[in-house]
């Protein structure tokens, strides 16, 4: 191991402890009631705010709450009810598609390995992380989304643009033990600390190791 890993590894587990420290149970803004609720919200929040996506699930839910339901309903019904979040009508499709999968494969229950929730329609690997460590505290590996991509690449973490390459970087470098609390923290602190204009340097718990801070 050279010395570079080395010290990208220590600042790496320093990040974690922090973060962890700073949020010790973080948890995901969607709301949802059970592991089907969740896993419909995560395929909603692609490229859509959660707040936004909070605001169609109500409806969505009462009209189709369970996946069988779901495996039946007609996709421009669900169009209609999730048209407020981007790309609505591919997401509609996905999600009957994602009932018809559980429903025929699964026996209806969400699968609880990583493999199987690939397998459905609108969850790669980033919604993947996010329902096994939301719904049962299972990481297999970091979530990756914009924020994240953010604050990695201004904490040195890695120079990498493509969350696989960004998560590959984090999971060499983070302690396992870390992994679900940094997925969940680091969203947070790039949400509402380091954001993407006018980051709040002044008042984040990292300034102190963050080769970015007050350079803004």
């Amino acid at each position: 191991m050279d010395n570079i890993n080395t010290d990208v590894r220590t600042k790496a587990k320093k990040i974690a402890v922090i973060l962890r420290k700073g949020n010790p149970n973080p948890k995901t803004e969607l709301i949802y009631k059970n592991e089907y609720e969740l896993a419909v919200s995560v395929i909603l929040s692609a490229q859509t705010t959660d707040k936004k996506v909070n605001q169609v699930t109500p409806k969505l839910f009462k009209r189709y709450p369970t996946w069988e339901k779901l495996s039946k309903a007609d996709i421009l019904d669900v169009q209609q009810l999730i048209g407020q979040v981007n790309f609505y009508k591919g997401k509609s499709e996905r999600l009957v598609k994602a009932g018809q999968l559980v429903v025929s494969k699964f026996k209806g229950t969400l699968p609880r390995s990583f493999g199987g929730l690939m397998e459905i329609p609108g969850v790669a690997r980033k919604s993947a992380n996010v329902i096994m460590q939301e719904a049962w505290g299972v990481a297999e590996g970091i979530v990756v989304d914009t924020h994240i991509a953010r604050v990695s690449n201004r904490l040195g973490l890695t120079s990498k643009k493509t969350p696989e390459k960004i998560e590959e970087d984090l999971m060499n470098v983070i302690p396992k033990k870390y992994w679900r609390n940094f997925s969940g923290s680091a969203v947070f602190h790039g949400r509402y600390t380091c954001t993407a204009r006018n980051p709040k340097c002044g008042e984040c718990t990292l300034n102190e190791i963050c080769p970015s801070a007050f350079k803004f």
